[in-house]
């Protein structure tokens, strides 16, 4: 979960300013490409090592797909009504997905075993390629002469992906530990050193200005928490599921149970 995670949060901004230069389309059916071919190295892995970095690809993909969803939405569906009936559809499916998706996996772990929560990722992804190939209009990008703040970019994705490691880490480190402080510290550091040259640069990756807007500052801010809460919920579910699953294990082994 980790591995996805740090992936995941530290690609998001860079993948969607590369959907702006070369063709969200495009960069949605590569990210849908990567996240599928790395559903199935985790469906077939026999290894903790195998498993973990299969994962890291995954939100790698995930990453891909998901900075470019709403731009794509926002292009194809330009009038207000359209547009907003199209993000509440794309809402209630994300939101929907994360409740069935819980169910869904433990029903197939269950049933058959863990490898098929994988395996069903399959067909999907290749569905959602077809129907994206066939549906979603192949309009091209602003071009790489545009640019991208590249050290931004460097300093953006370090950052991020510090900061998820830091913050994940901590259960096993504990928040006063040296380690934690110090990667705390580099990883306060790098994203100060990209709000600074956001700042200055004549093609940030992402617009300070952007934020002068009460709806988009507040948007963020209210999708964060969200996020926050949802995985917190996940964490909490995760950990009281191993305690369970250890006290079952340990009674069945005492002499009384057997």
């Amino acid at each position: 979960m980790n591995a996805y995670l740090i992936a995941f949060d530290g690609l998001l901004l860079l993948s969607g300013r590369i959907g702006d230069l070369i063709s969200q389309r495009r960069v949605f059916l590569v990210g849908l490409g990567v996240f599928t071919g790395a559903s199935l190295l985790c469906a077939l892995s026999q290894s903790q090592g195998l498993l973990i970095g299969a994962r890291f690809v995954q939100g790698v993909g995930g990453a891909l797909t998901s900075a470019v969803i709403l731009g794509m939405i926002v292009t194809m569906f330009p009038a207000p009504r359209e547009q907003a009936k199209a993000i509440g559809v794309y809402t209630f499916v994300a939101v929907a997905g994360g409740s069935v998706g819980l169910l869904l996996g433990g029903v197939l772990t269950e049933t058959i075993n863990w490898h098929w929560i994988f395996f069903v990722n399959m067909p999907i992804g290749v569905a959602t390629a077809l129907l994206a190939i066939r549906l979603v209009p192949g309009r091209e990008g602003l071009g790489l002469a545009a640019g991208a703040d590249l050290p931004g970019a460097a300093l953006l994705t370090g950052g991020l992906m510090l900061a998820a490691y830091t913050i994940l880490g901590v259960a096993e480190e504990g928040r006063g530990s040296t380690q934690t402080l110090a990667l705390a510290a580099v990883a306060i550091g790098l994203l100060g050193a990209f709000l600074a040259r956001q700042a200055r640069v004549a093609n940030p990756l992402m617009p300070l200005r952007l934020f002068r807007s009460r709806n988009v500052s507040g948007a963020n801010v209210v999708q964060a928490l969200l996020v926050v809460g949802m995985f917190g919920m996940f964490s909490s579910a995760r950990s009281t599921c191993s305690r369970s699953w250890a006290t079952i294990h340990s009674m069945s082994a005492s002499p009384t149970c057997r």
